[in-house]
């Protein structure tokens, strides 16, 4: 599936959800969101684990800066009634929806295209790939989830920074402060995120289910809570194939864990 906006490719059982706006370095407005929401809600039937990366020489430069404006003068309808923002919507469907989303990230990504790759639970970028958060410098402030996801992340002192700097990380920085997992050369995120997304969909569907559902929730608790919590997940019944599985590990069928190879 192909739109003005997203493009979508089912590989097996990875979908591979990109962000198409190249010409204004795939900035994010009302109408990418839907688009994204469709793409998205799709995946989370057919696949079992996506891929989200960004067409032309950026992964995601941010908010729309011309809608924002839009806004800001009246020239844009502001809705009669307060809701849920649509980012915030958008990007928990991804952070906390069935499947693992692996985020494929090169060139800019900075402001909302931080908050969109924070949303993804394995973030792979190459040596192209610089971070930001310029709101400050715009006179706004972050709206897609940033204080939350991206604050959880890197602590509130680097959030705090990068905000009233303008400070742009390195993908060496970005690795030392855990906001990606891997670095590739200048043009290898997206092979190295579907390599990554491939592996994870052997896993069992339940299981990547409470990776990506039940961690950020035991995060949020207490102590105790936090145990309790990963103990009902534990216990819980498990599909018929978690047996054969155990059953091929205790049998000496399955294959051996090894060391990985140095990088």
């Amino acid at each position: 599936m192909t739109t003005d906006l997203v493009t979508y490719e089912l590989d097996g059982p990875v979908a591979v959800i990109g962000l198409n706006r190249p010409d204004k370095r795939n900035a994010v407005h009302d109408a990418m969101i839907d688009a994204l929401r469709v793409a998205v809600a799709r995946a989370q039937e057919e696949a079992n684990v996506a891929v989200l990366y960004g067409h032309g020489p950026n992964f995601c430069a941010g908010l729309d800066l011309a809608e924002a404006l839009g806004r800001a003068t009246g020239k844009i309808a502001v809705a009669r009634k307060r809701k849920r923002h649509n980012w915030h919507v958008a990007f928990d469907e991804i952070e906390r929806g069935p499947i693992p989303f692996v985020g494929a990230l090169h060139g800019a990504v900075v402001g909302g295209g931080l908050e969109l790759a924070m949303a993804t639970h394995i973030r792979v970028c190459d040596e192209s790939a610089f971070f930001g958060l310029p709101e400050g410098q715009r006179g706004i402030f972050v709206g897609g989830g940033g204080t939350v996801r991206i604050q959880r992340v890197v602590g509130t002192t680097v959030m705090t920074d990068m905000m009233l700097t303008g400070r742009l990380l390195n993908p060496a920085e970005a690795m030392t402060e855990h906001l990606v997992r891997y670095v590739t050369p200048v043009g290898g995120a997206l092979a190295k995120a579907r390599e990554l997304a491939a592996r994870i969909a052997q896993n069992t569907i339940e299981t990547n289910w409470k990776i990506v559902n039940v961690l950020p929730r035991v995060m949020d608790l207490s102590h105790d809570d936090g145990l309790f919590m990963e103990q009902l997940n534990s216990a819980m019944a498990r599909p018929p194939e978690v047996e054969q599985r155990l059953r091929e590990f205790v049998e000496g069928k399955a294959p051996p864990l090894q060391a990985p190879k140095e990088s």
